[in-house]
């Protein structure tokens, strides 16, 4: 989905240098759960599973002016 390679490559353009071992393995998990599931995450509308709610996706929504509650 266009949406989620403009999020998530504009995400890793600007921060993939800076992320830890961990953020690196979450940030692979997240290239893996479909584009639909993902794009409901990030924009609010499906709640985020507790395994992929962490610190590094809040920065994601945070990088596309999602509020993190």
């Amino acid at each position: 989905m266009r949406e989620m390679d403009l999020v998530l490559g504009a995400f890793a353009d600007a921060h993939i240098g800076s992320l830890s071992d961990e953020e690196l393995s979450q940030f692979e998990a997240l290239l893996e759960v479909p584009d639909t599931d993902l794009l409901s995450w990030v924009t609010g509308q499906a709640k985020v599973p507790e395994s992929f709610d962490t610190q590094l996706f809040r920065r994601i929504r945070a990088a596309c002016g999602t509020p993190t509650a």
